[in-house]
């Protein structure tokens, strides 16, 4: 199979890359940093240098590698910009959308998120409307999701993969990263908001076993939706740090979300919970 994948170095990108390529297909891989192409040819994956808001280099990309399918991994959470990355999901969504309508494309896989549901009681599942009405700075978040699904829905065989929060290597819950660091400052508190987490490598898995699942919104959570109060003390722990406060006011999260669709259609998580993949992913190397 062919496939053009959007975002080929980041923390999803790098290993669904290798992923690919090991599963015998063509793929051709999009970096915005000339100095990142070579890591991504030696991938063994096409490089693609291109800033997808650039509409004539993403249609020209399209028309030279005519994929089969795009896998759309495409974020901007380095700096923790919020404004930033609900833009890209936007605009850049609808600019890979065009360009993959105008050589007849029509799957494509997208990341999103599974905490922009509308707040309520027991687990959301995919019916469950997405939280317009949020106050800012969520609402841009929310915002942003909304048109990035809203443009994959343009397509025939649009997939949006409502990920957790990501947690492993290179993201922000891994050594180094930025809640690790705010958690070792004793400076992030423990409040009632519900996560969902969700393993990169189960976040990889689910990315390749939609290749063949059919169009709509597929949340992919671990199974043990858990409260900051619950997740943040063990995580604290497992980083050897203080034991964090707790209270404050919650930041919107606070809904389980279901992930029977995602299972129903043959994911299988190798972390199913939090409790043990969480710490030991402190331990895995890049």
């Amino acid at each position: 199979m062919r496939i053009l994948l959007a975002g080929g170095t980041g923390v999803l990108g790098r290993r669904l890359s290798r992923r690919l390529v090991t599963e015998g297909h063509e793929v051709a891989a999009t970096t915005r940093r000339p100095e990142r192409a070579p890591a991504l040819a030696a991938l063994g994956v096409t490089p693609l240098v291109l800033d997808v808001f650039d509409v004539n280099s993403v249609s020209k990309a399209f028309e030279q590698h005519r994929p089969d399918v795009v896998l759309h991994q495409l974020t901007d959470l380095s700096e923790g910009d919020v404004e930033a990355n609900a833009s890209l999901r936007a605009r850049g969504t609808w600019s890979l959308v065009d360009a993959a309508t105008k050589v007849g494309v029509e799957r494509m896989i997208a990341q999103s998120i599974s905490w922009a549901y509308v707040p309520g009681p027991g687990p959301a599942d995919e019916s469950v409307g997405l939280d317009l009405s949020a106050p800012h700075p969520r609402a841009v978040t929310v915002e942003g999701v909304g048109r990035l699904e809203s443009a994959v829905a343009e397509l025939a065989g649009g997939v949006v993969l409502r990920y957790g929060t990501l947690y492993g290597p290179g993201t922000w819950y891994g050594r180094g990263g930025r809640i690790s660091r705010q958690v070792l400052g004793g400076k992030l508190p423990a409040t009632a908001d519900i996560t969902c987490f969700l393993h990169v490598a189960d976040a990889v898995q689910a990315a390749v076993d939609a290749l063949d699942w059919p169009p709509g919104a597929v949340n992919v959570v671990d199974d043990e939706p858990a409260p900051g109060t619950e997740w943040l003390p063990a995580f604290a722990r497992a980083l050897g740090a203080p034991a964090p406060p707790v209270g404050g006011e919650p930041g919107g999260r606070s809904r389980a979300v279901s992930n029977r669709r995602a299972r129903s259609l043959g994911w299988l998580p190798a972390h199913p919970t939090w409790r043990t993949g969480l710490p030991a992913s402190l331990h895995e190397a890049c």
